[in-house]
């Protein structure tokens, strides 16, 4: 099967439809595609484990929906999605992942579509046991295994007798779970597969290193420790051996399938008389007969045992400088083809480089301004003020009349005297509301306010043209009362 099947295109537009973009990326991530995750997919989903805004539980129960697909290539590409963001992911995402009782639940899981889906069935079964074994073990010490500093001074060179004799079995839990993958060179024959073991070749290697520099420290450790611990210890170096084993046949298929030479570390196995000097020290500390043994011949065994198990842990090492170069040099070739390309947009539009805020553009070589516009400056042309007038609240225009204004009005009893007629765009007369209505006992005080307003108040256009008048609704409404004429007759009525 090749390309996206329409089942693939329809829930990715149903997710596109609900606006889960994240939903989206997983769909895409995991189609029916013979073909490991595309790379952008992933960079994305990792990109989401960073955001803080991001709902980690709704991302992780989407990738466990998609591992209830019948078809091996969805649930295949569903935990190849996972371990990927595991491992590269926000650590937020693998501490979710430790905190649910139940994982992946594939141990009966069987597509019978075809010969290709019984085969990848079963690694699909051991896939997702490994990956829970993962999480517990990260729910066992709140730390990953395969992320965790190295060297000298590292976690598990520096840990406690007592912590290390809990801590190396769980690594030796996940690493058999590991290996249990069994794959051989002939039976990666798909992409999907394929990219699934290279996730779990990196995981082997990291893991085998934690385990390596946990071994070392034991072995320091050894010959001052009481009779449990000594065979608790003995136990742990016993078992491994016998993984050391099984990781050497691990990274062989590696190399057969194409992986790097370099990328493969050297396991420089302990020398066999390592063994006998411990199990000497612990028949010793037992009250058992045995021969014999110098101080110095016991020290020297043992550095060379910690020589040799060091060197492994320098090939390690080697091999995660030489993976963190390569991501780098890829990095860098990415900026620069995304610079290059940059660039070639512009030779091809100018117009794109000036910014949108900007109010100045560059169009076919010249450059057009536009001036900003001051939404809050006073108008300050004799054209503004004449288009002011046409406001709302000026309504004196509309209602003024040549007629002077008589009669005693009915709400305050004063009589108004005749005022000149203004021109249309005349501004500022005071009117005393109190008076009109009634509250002032000197009504007559209206009439000079309203007959020296002219000298005082009122402003014409070729004085003042940038003063703005706050109380033309004063005035309007003071001539909208004198110009119904209202009388004590109309009242009555």
């Amino acid at each position: 099967m090749s390309g996206q099947s329409i089942t693939d295109r329809i829930t990715a537009a149903q997710h596109s439809v609900t606006g889960s973009a994240i939903s989206k990326t997983v769909c895409k991530a995991t189609t029916h595609e013979v073909m490991g995750p595309k790379k952008k997919h992933l960079d994305y989903l990792i990109h989401c484990t960073n955001e803080m805004n991001v709902n980690i539980p709704q991302l992780a129960d989407t990738l466990f929906e998609r591992t209830t697909n019948n078809s091996w290539v969805v649930v295949f590409k569903s935990l190849t999605t996972t371990h990927q963001l595991m491992v590269y992911g926000n650590e937020r995402f693998i501490q979710y992942l430790a905190s649910r009782n139940t994982l992946f639940n594939l141990s009966n899981f069987l597509d019978k579509s075809g010969l290709q889906g019984y085969d990848m069935s079963t690694f699909i079964r051991r896939y997702s046991r490994y990956l829970n074994e993962k999480a517990v073990s990260y729910r066992q010490v709140a730390f990953d295994f395969t992320k965790v500093k190295r060297g000298s001074d590292g976690l598990m060179r520096t840990m406690n007798t007592e912590k290390l004799l809990k801590t190396i079995p769980i690594i030796q839990n996940q690493m058999d779970v590991l290996l249990d993958f069994n794959v051989n060179a002939n039976e990666l024959t798909n992409g999907v597969i394929n990219a699934a073991f290279m996730l779990l070749f990196k995981d082997a290697i990291r893991l085998f290193a934690a385990y390596n520099e946990g071994i070392i420290n034991l072995l320091e450790k050894y010959f001052d420790m009481k009779k449990v611990q000594c065979k608790d210890g003995l136990d742990i170096y016993k078992k491994f051996l016998t993984r050391m084993t099984r990781i050497s046949e691990f990274l062989k298929v590696a190399e057969q399938v194409g992986i790097d030479r370099g990328d493969i570390p050297d396991l420089s196995q302990a020398p066999s008389s390592l063994l006998d000097a411990l199990e000497q020290h612990l028949a010793s500390l037992e009250g058992k007969k045995v021969k014999e043994s110098t101080a110095a011949s016991r020290a020297s065994t043992l550095s060379s045992a910690v020589s040799s198990l060091a060197n492994t842990g320098i090939s390690f090492t080697k091999v995660d400088e030489r993976e963190k170069q390569a991501a780098l040099e890829e990095e860098q070739t990415r900026l620069k083809t995304l610079k290059e390309q940059r660039l070639k947009d512009l030779q091809r539009n100018p117009a794109t480089a000036t910014t949108d805020s900007s109010p100045v553009s560059s169009m076919g070589g010249t450059i057009n301004s536009a001036p900003a516009i001051d939404l809050f400056s006073v108008p300050s042309s004799t054209n503004s003020m004449s288009k002011a007038a046409n406001d709302l609240l000026d309504l004196q225009p509309a209602f003024q009349q040549s007629l002077p204004l008589t009669t005693n009005n009915s709400w305050g009893g004063f009589t108004a005297s005749p005022t000149p007629q203004q021109p249309q765009d005349s501004r500022g007369l005071n009117v005393d509301f109190d008076s009109v209505f009634g509250n002032n006992t000197n009504a007559n005080n209206l009439d000079s306010s309203v007959t020296s307003s002219p000298n005082q108040s009122m402003t014409l256009n070729g004085q003042q043209p940038n003063r703005l008048v706050s109380n033309d609704l004063d005035s309007s409404l003071a001539n909208l009362v004198g110009n119904l004429g209202m009388s004590n007759d109309t009242a009555k009525k």
